[in-house]
């Protein structure tokens, strides 16, 4: 999974066909690191380019999509609004074959006269950023100020000088010839995989991977294995592929497993030929299609971390709360020992002596002898007394416990499916349903502004955020619950007597709804919606998920009993794989 210099190349490419001598008509910045430009082209046809800097998921690409925005602007936001409002794109270049892309921009100041920028991506990991450069490119300001204790390679602050950091010497592949290739690659004491990478811009471990694929060379081999005919082979098939490069000449596709995406490339990968492809027309929309998915989950993963804490910590502290009950609730076992024992003093004592120590009787429960110790200094009566205030204490605290044991278990489970909501979350409205409901239970204290219309929004329909929606390959609605709200509303409101219900068995998940019209069900319907149950589950991990499944009627609700509880006492169940492709979703 590489946005290596080639992917890079076929992007400025794509971008220089769609956006070059277009103007930019919005600027937005939906998130701390990341813009949403809105550039209307020569043909007057609006797109929408993302520019991501975050440091998981660093991201370019054309997109059809909006993203809510903060309704205070950032800065960087507001000061690229006031330069670059109605700025004309004028060359879009990547510098050699660098994961940089650089904007340069035309547009008039305050004064009408006609001025130059750039907006430069650097797409690096990490050390990702956008940089807002004037026409000497002094930096102006950037997206992700990096001062002198953050970096000691380059300060990326307003008024210095930007610049591109060696932090490792690397030779251009665009400009490479083969005494260079041969003496500083090729003289590296390393795998030849590796010696690539490391000496090459925009070489990424995929690329050398082909590389040395297509010149028919193992990549962990060592440089001094390789002998000068082979070197030389490996040098044309570099340069070929330069010449693609330079061409133009891409094939955006994504390497298929097990219909799962596991790579994607700009050039056709002869190193997974027996591999299913995914091939697209724009590279824009390969990348949309593989990071698209992967970007929300790690933005709102990101966000939920408070949250995901405080169920940490609720869960730990339960954990631990039913472990004490539970060791408790064994020290009660000794309760009907004590309770017989004072029953057959009661019985036999009055042939005691005085002082006697133990008292030999045969339990008539199991007709057995038994040695019941007494306490010399007291009487028959007197010892059966105490043996039955201790019964009486411990079948108070067995009582208190069970029912301690039993309110700890529902807390548990409660707190689990809580945790699974939030693995299972998908945009801000389903962390906003969570955090109610935590509001509610008292797992977080409830701020003066937050008053009880927020937990009414919550309730019923998981407040804005919607269940998710999928249809059979026989054409019949299941519903996905991703919280504990939606799961009743899913349950109680929008399911008849007659649709099908699934969740996974014994496992915190969402509730999973058949909307059958009162149709019977094919058995591949069955199936696909246990999948969906399986694998919105807590059980997700697992390769196979035992899934109940019943009639909606025959779901009972506990009066008192938390959001998502329910019972039920008939039902089929099936084991099923937690694979999901194939189901298809729809957006609403």
């Amino acid at each position: 999974m590489a946005f290596d210099g080639v992917v890079i190349a076929n992007l400025v490419n794509e971008l220089r066909v769609h956006l070059l001598g277009g103007r930019i008509n919005k600027i937005a910045q939906p998130e701390k690191d990341e813009l949403l430009l809105t550039i209307k082209g020569q043909a007057r046809e609006p797109y929408k380019l993302l520019l991501s800097a975050g440091a998981g998921l660093p991201l370019v690409y054309l997109t059809q999509s909006n993203k809510p925005s903060p309704i205070t602007a950032p800065n960087f936001c507001m000061l690229l609004r006031k330069h670059l409002n109605n700025a004309k794109i004028i060359d879009i270049y990547q510098p050699g074959l660098e994961r940089i892309i650089n904007f340069k921009l035309e547009h008039l100041d305050e004064m009408g006269d006609l001025k130059i920028k750039y907006l430069i991506v650097e797409l690096m990991g990490k050390h990702s950023n956008i940089i807002f450069c004037d026409d000497d490119m002094t930096i102006i300001d950037s997206i992700k100020r990096i001062n002198q204790f953050v970096s000691s390679v380059r300060e990326v602050l307003p008024g210095r000088k930007y610049f591109i950091p060696e932090t490792i010497a690397k030779l251009n592949p665009l400009e490479l010839c083969y005494e260079s290739f041969r003496d500083q690659i090729l003289q590296k004491a390393m795998p030849v995989g590796k010696a690539l990478y490391n000496g090459l811009t925009g070489i990424s471990p995929l690329l050398a991977n082909e590389l040395c694929c297509r010149a028919s060379i193992d990549s962990d081999d060592s440089t001094a294995s390789l002998s000068e005919a082979a070197g030389l082979h490996l040098f044309r098939v570099l340069e070929r592929m330069m010449e693609d490069v330079q061409a133009a000449s891409f094939s955006p596709n994504i390497i298929l497993e097990d219909g799962r995406p596991v790579e994607f490339s700009s050039i056709m990968l002869s190193s997974y030929e027996n591999y299913e492809k995914q091939y697209f027309d724009s590279i824009s929309e390969l990348l949309e299609s593989f990071y698209a998915a992967k970007n929300a989950a790690a933005r709102i993963k990101q966000k939920s971390l408070e949250l995901r804490k405080i169920v940490a910590n609720a869960l730990e502290r339960a954990a631990k709360k039913y472990d004490l009950q539970q060791k408790q609730l064994m020290d009660t076992e000794k309760r009907d020992k004590y309770r017989i024992y004072g029953e057959l003093i009661t019985t036999y004592g009055y042939g005691l002596d005085a002082g006697a120590k133990v008292l030999n009787a045969v339990n008539y429960y199991t007709n057995e002898e038994i040695s019941i110790p007494l306490d010399p200094t007291l009487t028959a009566m007197e010892n059966a007394k105490i043996y039955f205030e201790k019964y009486n204490k411990l079948k108070r605290t067995y009582d208190a416990l069970t029912v301690q044991l039993k309110e700890t278990g529902e807390e548990l489970a409660h707190l689990e499916s809580i945790k699974n909501a939030l693995e299972i979350a998908t945009d801000e409205s389903d962390l906003a349903a969570v955090k109610n409901e935590l509001i509610e239970y008292g797992y977080i204290k409830r701020k003066s502004s937050e008053g009880k219309k927020a937990d009414k929004g919550a309730k019923g329909s998981g407040g804005r955020s919607k269940p998710l929606h999928y249809i059979s390959s026989d054409g019949f609605h299941i519903y996905v619950g991703k919280n504990n709200y939606q799961n009743d509303e899913l349950t109680f409101n929008l399911a008849d007597g007659g649709d099908w219900w699934f969740h996974a068995k014994k496992a915190a998940g969402s509730h999973v709804i058949v909307k059958t019209e009162g149709k019977e069900l094919p058995d591949s319907t069955f199936e696909e919606a246990a999948r969906l149950a399986a694998y919105y589950s807590s059980e997700r991990d697992a390769d196979k998920v035992e899934v109940d499944y019943t009639l909606r009627k025959n779901i009972k609700k506990p009066a008192g009993a938390k959001p998502g509880f329910v019972i039920y006492h008939t039902n089929y169940s099936m084991m099923v794989s937690t694979d999901i492709s194939g189901i298809v979703e729809i957006k609403s």
